[in-house]
């Protein structure tokens, strides 16, 4: 396997990604989208087990803000979504890249929903982990208790690993995004009911920030093949369960 790392220059700012390529493989190749506090190198291991497992190439990138990418003055309300038509594009156009298949965890998973909407023709498929796809009460408080517990140098530390001198400014823009007043109803019902590809759409029983409501919901406007699978233990027999899907 070989392990490549390279940045792309979008406007003033540059993108990190880093892929996993699989010698002779010609399957399409699978894209991550992380979670609100992460980065390529908080994959750890997922990417290179999943190349490997699968047999394709897999490539992840730090979105703006975060990791060793550029940092971004403030977050949007509508980054969900302009990820898609920006930053996303851009790592497409780059590596000339025609057919996709997307996967992203928690936040990621929302872009990634975003992503299979209106890249119809190039997305041959859409995984979502944890995904959020609107705001629950659930999610809030969730987000209100990591206010408190993580607001304190010990985890800015920890953050700095992977984010640098961004850490904080990826924190507060987590917490500050999700417990905005503008972003109380927000929901990509609009993107999800636009799906036509093949949907898989995995989800832990025991998520601290979402209800079982919110795969339900991916499934149930989603149109095309879908498929859910609910992980009563984080992570258990996932590789299992994407290959018998891909």
């Amino acid at each position: 396997m070989n392990i490549v790392e390279e940045t792309i220059k979008l406007g003033d700012k540059s993108i990190f990604f880093k892929r996993w390529i699989v010698p002779a493989s010609h399957k399409t190749p699978i894209i991550l989208l992380h979670e609100s506090l992460g980065s390529v190198e908080l994959w750890k291991s997922f990417p290179q087990r999943l190349a490997e497992f699968l047999q394709r190439e897999v490539i992840a990138y730090d979105r703006l803000g975060f990791g060793k990418s550029s940092p971004l003055e403030k977050l949007s309300l509508n980054f969900i979504t302009e990820e898609a038509q920006t930053t996303f594009a851009a790592v497409l156009q780059h590596l000339e890249i025609d057919q996709f298949i997307v996967m992203g965890h928690s936040v990621g998973g929302g872009m990634t929903a975003v992503i299979a909407a209106i890249y119809p023709d190039r997305c041959k498929a859409a995984i979502t982990i944890s995904a959020q796809s609107m705001v629950e009460e659930i999610t809030r408080q969730g987000i209100k208790d990591a206010e408190t517990n993580f607001c304190n140098e010990q985890f800015i530390k920890k953050l700095a690993k992977f984010h640098g001198d961004k850490a904080e400014w990826v924190l507060r823009a987590w917490i500050d995004t999700w417990l905005s007043p503008s972003f109380r109803n927000w929901n990509i019902d609009v993107y999800i009911s636009k799906i036509e590809r093949p949907l898989l759409v995995i989800h832990g029983e025991h998520d601290e920030y979402a209800t079982l409501s919110q795969p339900e919901r991916l499934i149930q406007l989603a149109n095309g093949y879908k498929e859910l699978k609910i992980l009563k233990e984080r992570w258990s027999h996932m590789f299992e369960q994407l290959k018998a899907y891909l």
